[in-house]
């Protein structure tokens, strides 16, 4: 199949190299039984390859769906998939068959497949080695005749060697891997795939389709994107919406580009040797070494507030008000004071906890607020995944 015919037919704009190549890829493996594995960021577009893979595969005729493993509870992503017995669980009023029954002779799409737990890892590759499975609460095995697609926008070596990700069920769905670029890779494309959605979105809401000036189309293609294409879209959509011109300049359009200098959310940071990230843990280690600057700051500020701590401040150095010590008096540590309503001296008490759990249970009931219970949007911006907000919220019995 021609690679521009392929474009055409299911809408892909762009001419990139490395587009190019990941297509003529999936062309190539499609009309093949053999496992694919779709490495890419989130927003660059797995899904659309996954159903090109299985529209031009011998399957077309039969069942497709797209399961996002990192959306489904680690309790019930077994049930999910395979299928279980009637009592085999609380709540298991019928007997249900999972993905792996439903769809017998089609494809199955796995998204984020690298949130899957590691017992659900020893079934898929059961599956993948003999095509065989067992619903949960059986013993009955049973057959399935199921291509399985993956996608994964981490890495996946990184788990495999932290011990969160099976070895061999790795090299399994590796059998043909497809990297799709970011973005930012794809800059000759950028102007393109912009060009696309503001005509998209002008006959959505009837109105003439924005431009942007050659000024602001150098700021749109210096932008990083990092939600790329599905940011992109946003954006354009944005700017159809609210831009006051239909020529639309680098000034203006500078509103609709994020400043990702102002983002002050904790988020992870590569390490020297750029293998791997920053765990949860460390991620609330930094904040809690943060919160203790900003505290320090705090009594700082209440000495030298009340009256007689000021002179007391004298002689203190920085590194002790750095660390939380108070100022010496008489050789003694002295306490910090405040003046009540009936202007009597009495001392505060600062109590401060510094427990792992509690801090991050505040920051998860914090990130729910924020986003109105939406569980995904509060999982991205405390920079975990779904499933793992998920697994949080039921261990500290948070109600959302």
């Amino acid at each position: 199949m021609e690679l521009q015919s392929l474009k055409n037919r299911f809408g892909i704009i762009g001419n990139s190299p490395a587009l190019n190549h990941a297509l003529q890829t999936a062309i190539q493996v499609a009309p093949t039984d053999l496992t694919v594995l779709i490495n890419g960021e989130s927003g660059v577009g797995k899904e659309s390859f996954s159903h090109i893979i299985h529209q031009l595969s011998k399957r077309k005729h039969n069942p497709f769906i797209a399961v996002n493993c990192g959306a489904i509870p680690e309790g019930t992503i077994d049930s999910e998939l395979f299928g279980h017995e009637k009592g085999s669980f609380t709540g298991a009023h019928e007997a249900r068959k999972g993905y792996f029954e439903t769809v017998n002779s089609g494809t199955i799409f796995l998204d984020e497949v690298g949130e899957l737990p590691i017992g659900t890892q020893a079934r898929l590759l059961r599956v993948l080695e003999s095509q065989e499975y067992i619903r949960v609460g059986s013993s009955k095995v049973l057959k399935t005749d199921v291509r399985v697609v993956a996608a994964t926008n981490i890495n996946l070596l990184d788990k495999i060697s932290a011990g969160r990700f099976r070895e061999d069920l790795y090299y399994r769905l590796n059998t043909v891997p497809i990297l799709v670029p970011p973005l930012r890779e794809r800059k000759e494309d950028i102007v393109t795939l912009f060009r696309r959605f503001c005509i998209d979105f002008s006959e959505k809401y009837h109105s003439e389709p924005i431009q942007l000036d050659d000024n602001a189309k150098q700021l749109l293609t210096n932008y990083s994107f990092p939600g790329n294409i599905r940011e992109l879209k946003n954006i354009a959509e944005q700017v159809s919406v609210l831009s006051k011109t239909k020529i639309v300049t680098a000034e203006e359009f500078r509103q609709f580009i994020p400043d990702t200098r102002q983002n002050n959310l904790p988020v992870p940071m590569a390490r020297a040797d750029n293998q791997s990230f920053m765990s949860e843990r460390e991620i609330l280690y930094k904040m809690l070494f943060d919160m203790k600057g900003d505290l320090n700051e705090l009594k700082k500020i209440v000495y030298t507030a009340v009256p007689g701590n000021g002179d007391s401040m004298k002689g203190v150095s920085d590194f002790q008000i750095q660390q939380g010590f108070p100022p010496m008096q008489t050789h003694e540590m002295a306490k910090p004071m405040v003046l009540d309503s009936n202007n009597n001296v009495r001392e505060i008490v600062v109590e401060e906890s510094l427990s792992l759990q509690d801090k991050e249970k505040e920051m998860i009931i914090k990130a729910l607020k924020k986003h109105r219970s939406r569980r995904k949007d509060a999982a991205k911006d405390l920079g975990i995944s779904e499933r793992t907000l998920y697994r949080k919220i039921k261990e500290y019995n948070i109600a959302d």
